[in-house]
């Protein structure tokens, strides 16, 4: 389902280290500043995944100066989450904590359901190709949800 581009999005996972920051990059990529967008977790207790920033960086998408950050310290740090026009929730976790701190504002939460990759896969070609797989996962949906780019990637 094609939609109207959101003025702003909100990407949201567990850790803030691999989905949601790929997701951000990608979009920023795809649509440069067309709309703002954000990324966070349930939790901050991870750095940037070094396979998300190879993959990513494989289409030029670069996100390995992104800082993982969690819903508390958003807040925290003045923003606020009924600012966004969407927040797109990349896993179980982050929907719920998306719709509970979201409960008193009128806004749309989705849920894309997104493969985990960490953990899969032995050998690092192996593991390599799951990061790849969420990306372009993440990347369909993207385009699925927002439609043509609006930057020339």
């Amino acid at each position: 389902m094609t939609g109207l581009l959101p003025s702003s999005v909100l990407f949201c996972c567990d850790h803030n280290s691999v989905r949601s920051p790929m997701a951000e990059g990608l979009m920023k990529q795809r649509y440069g500043h067309d709309t703002y967008v954000q990324s966070a977790g349930v939790r901050n207790d991870l750095e940037v995944d070094g396979f998300a920033v190879t993959v990513c960086r494989e289409l030029g998408v670069e996100i390995d100066r992104h800082r993982s950050r969690s819903f508390e310290e958003m807040m925290q740090w003045g923003d606020d989450l009924s600012g966004f026009d969407l927040i797109v929730a990349l896993s179980p976790a982050s929907q719920r904590q998306a719709l509970e701190l979201t409960r008193h504002y009128h806004l749309d939460v989705e849920y894309w359901p997104v493969l985990d990759p960490t953990g899969l896969g032995r050998t690092r070609e192996d593991i390599l190709a799951a990061y790849r797989q969420t990306r372009d996962q993440i990347r369909a949906r993207i385009a699925a949800r927002f439609g043509p780019p609006t930057t020339e990637a």
